[in-house]
């Protein structure tokens, strides 16, 4: 056929030119009002039209050339004063044209004005047009002769209503006529793909994809019929081209068409007609993409529902849910070759169809899920990755549906497609369903949900068969497991023996995580578990029996469990900074006994796992604080307990931590609002022992430096003196501040010593200070004034 664009450029170039010369000659004509040479010129014209050369695209651009002509001979036709011939006599007349497709042109014109001029009844002249052009049997001279019919008569048709209407009959004509133009158009279009050798089909495919709205033109036309009610739409209309539609057994006629339908016809027609027009569906070719078509009808279906409060009964009346399920029963069966990715693709479609339709009925949701899991089965592995994101479509949308994740506990199919999914995608969807929570604030509350829950997550907080936690990504990893950490805290309670229970199934899955996993999941559950300590408060740790089965003491030992796990990992520093906090629990729920253990365990942790310098230096800063805060201990365990901490202070390993630890556990023996923790006398020893550490650390900086040191730590005792000066201890005196001050001063000025502006700046605050107490007066002045600076 075609030899290359250049040469179909020519072609068209041609043919626009034979247009153009012959409608110049035809208007010459029609100036002068001869009919004869009006004929002659308009037949001539419209023989470029019989071209086979051109693509439909290039065949598109030349017809419009000659419909704008067409158009003017009309104009020319309905004036009999011109041409001076009656419109009967006219249409006899066209028809003696030498070629016939100029001669259906011109027939066609002509038969727009004679259905006009009301000389003979419309459905007559259309019933004679849509016969005579079956004289073009070629496809694409046929299908734009016919649309050009299908443009000319679409406002005469003898509607209810329209001026041409005629006997009782006129509507079945008027529809008989754009169904019998429909169906041969069709055929048209389907034997185009026998047109040419095999090897240029995809380009076939292409131009006849180009012309498809040609055919569907017709439907549209029918949809706008007046007198089309729903009674002749499904007695008439559907089934005809249903019919036409089966028949043809062209994918991509069947395909567009059955869009078409559902596009251009009312919803409450296909509500009515759900069953035939589903019926259908399985009768198609196997090519078809079909679930894109019943994914289209049940969009519509459910937006239709959801436009009127007296839809639903209706929808439900006709059994919709059924019907729509059986259906897509029945094309899954048909197409056997059909991808996995299709089937789950409906089932989405349907699944999305009943959240809106039916979203009271979780059994409906749940036999969709079922079906599913049934077509799922019969596939040894899920690996196509559009399958695989359809299948997580379709366990999210009950989440985005619900708001909660409770609902879809319920659901028993739930999990079972989710087992179908691979690691990867498992922890996707894990993740999903945990954002859901999060972002509903659901509080999931009963153990035995917990449990499915954690069943459905259990990608995230164990190690799947195959998997490699070493393998992962690391920030993905940290994100995964900072979900899980959050998620614990959702769980959650009011009534102890099931708020107990939870945190028993949260720690039966959680402590198979694996040394990595640890880390992220154990503080939240430590948490969880001291909030219900915290609820219990009062209750006796020895309480037993069955009638209150969740007691502190339970829940301590379960806590010395879980933090043990952490001193495998090992995660030493995150174990002891737990025990800190069971610590902090018990001194709130007063059992001394209970807290005293968690620092022996803290203690144990320091000296056997914590071996980095900066470790130790950070895990006896967090011991002295919490020791600091304590208020449960007796004087002898209050006693062995302080004298721990300061004996490990000062063990660290540079000078500079040792005396900052040092003068920290001076805090330990001055506790405000505490009776009986105002001992200054081991104050001033702890200040004291610092200060003559940081002397040492000064000389050591003199050593090695070969000049003298910053004064930093003189300073920051210094401040320390100045504190429990305020307080009130009566060893830290005016005069051992004013030696202290005269001793950094004398560092300060020494020809050795390094300048260090932040020392300097540190020092003269700390001045200003005591100079501000001074001039304050009152008790405190008076009491700074024995400080000369």
């Amino acid at each position: 056929m075609l030899n290359g664009a250049e040469d179909e450029e020519k072609w068209l170039a041609e043919g626009i030119a034979g247009i153009q010369h012959n409608a110049f000659y035809m208007h010459r004509a029609l100036d002068s009002s001869n009919l004869k040479e009006v004929l002659k010129y308009s037949a001539q014209m419209l023989s470029e039209l019989r071209t086979s050369k051109l693509s439909p695209h290039k065949y598109y651009e030349l017809y419009m050339r000659a419909f704008d002509e067409l158009r003017k001979l009309e104009m020319f036709f309905k004036d009999e004063s011109k041409h001076g011939v009656s419109v009967v006599d006219l249409y006899e007349l066209v028809q003696h044209a030498g070629n016939i497709l100029p001669r259906l042109y011109l027939l066609c014109t002509v038969g727009s004005v004679y259905i006009k001029s009301k000389e003979a009844p419309a459905k007559e002249v259309l019933k004679d047009l849509v016969e005579m052009c079956r004289g073009v049997q070629h496809p694409i001279h046929g299908l734009f002769l016919r649309s050009y019919l299908a443009q000319i008569s679409r406002d005469k048709l003898p509607d209810i209503g329209s001026e041409y209407e005629g006997d009782a009959d006129t509507l079945k004509d008027a529809v008989e006529f754009v169904l019998q133009n429909f169906t041969e158009m069709n055929k048209l279009w389907v034997r185009m793909q026998h047109q040419g050798p095999g090897r240029v089909r995809e380009k076939q495919e292409k131009e006849r994809s180009e012309l498809r709205d040609l055919v569907g033109k017709n439907l549209h036309v029918l949809s706008q019929i007046e007198g089309v009610d729903l009674e002749i739409y499904k007695e008439t209309v559907l089934p005809r081209v249903l019919e036409q539609i089966v028949n043809c057994k062209d994918d991509l006629a069947q395909y567009y068409l059955m869009d078409c339908i559902i596009q251009v016809f009312p919803d409450e027609y296909h509500l009515q007609t759900l069953e035939t027009l589903l019926g259908a569906c399985p009768q198609l070719q196997p090519t078809v993409d079909i679930k894109t078509v019943l994914s289209q009808l049940m969009d519509r279906l459910s937006n239709y529902a959801q436009s009127s409060a007296d839809v639903l009964p209706e929808i439900l009346q006709v059994e919709a849910f059924a019907k729509l399920s059986n259906a897509i029963g029945k094309v899954i069966e048909a197409q056997v070759d059909m991808p996995a990715v299709g089937a789950i693709t409906l089932y989405v479609s349907l699944l999305t169809f009943t959240l809106r339709v039916h979203p009271d009925r979780l059994d409906y949701v749940d036999q969709v899920l079922g079906a599913c899991v049934k077509k799922l089965s019969n596939i040894p592995k899920l690996e196509d990755s559009r399958a695989i994101k359809q299948v997580v479509a379709l366990l999210s949308a009950p989440l985005e549906k619900y708001n909660d994740i409770v609902t879809a506990l319920t659901l028993s199919n739930y999990p079972l497609v989710m087992d179908h999914l691979d690691n990867g995608t498992k922890k996707v969807m894990a993740m999903v369903i945990i954002q859901s929570i999060m972002k509903n604030n659901t509080r999931i509350s009963t153990s035995d949900k917990v449990e499915v829950l954690f069943e459905l997550i259990k990608g995230l907080i164990k190690d799947m068969d195959g998997a490699d936690v070493d393998e992962l990504d690391e920030e993905d990893f940290k994100d995964e497991q900072n979900s899980v950490a959050g998620l614990i805290h959702m769980l959650y309670n009011d009534e102890p023996e099931e708020m107990l229970k939870i945190i028993c199934t949260v720690k039966k899955h959680t402590m198979a995580g694996g040394p990595k996993r640890l880390p992220f999941t154990v503080p939240s559950l430590v948490f969880s578990a001291l909030r219900l300590v915290r609820q219990l408060q009062g209750q006796e740790g020895d309480i037993v029996g069955e009638e209150v089965p969740a007691t502190p003491k339970k829940i301590y030992q379960l806590l010395t469990q879980v933090i043990e796990a952490l001193s495998t990992v090992p995660s030493p520093e995150l174990a002891l900074r737990l025990y800190l906090q069971c610590a902090e629990a018990a001194n709130d729920c007063d059992v001394e006994h209970v807290a005293y253990e968690f620092f022996t365990q803290a203690f144990v942790l320091y000296e056997e796992e914590i071996a980095d310098s900066k470790a130790q230096v950070t895990a006896i800063h967090l011991i002295i604080g919490t020791l600091q805060r304590m208020n449960v201990f007796g004087v002898e365990n209050r006693d062995t307990l302080t004298h721990k901490a300061t004996g490990y202070s000062a063990r660290l390993l540079k000078k500079a931590d040792q005396c900052r630890a040092v003068y920290a556990c001076s805090h330990l023996f001055w506790v405000d609002g505490q009776d009986g923790i105002k001992d200054g006398e081991r104050v001033f020893l702890c200040l004291k022992r610092a200060l003559r550490i940081a002397n040492a650390a000064q000389q050591m900086a003199n050593v090695a430096r070969g000049s003298s040191g910053p004064v930093t730590l003189f300073v920051e005792i210094l401040n320390k003196y100045v504190y429990f000066f305020e307080k009130g201890s009566q060893q830290v005196t005016g005069a051992a501040i004013q030696g202290l001050i005269e001793l950094i001063n004398t560092e300060m000025q020494s020809d050795s010593a390094t300048p260090d502006t932040a020392s300097d700046a540190f020092l003269a605050s700390t001045l200003r200070y005591i100079e501000f107490q001074k001039q304050k007066g009152g008790l405190m002045g008076e009491k700074f004034e024995s400080i000369n600076l």
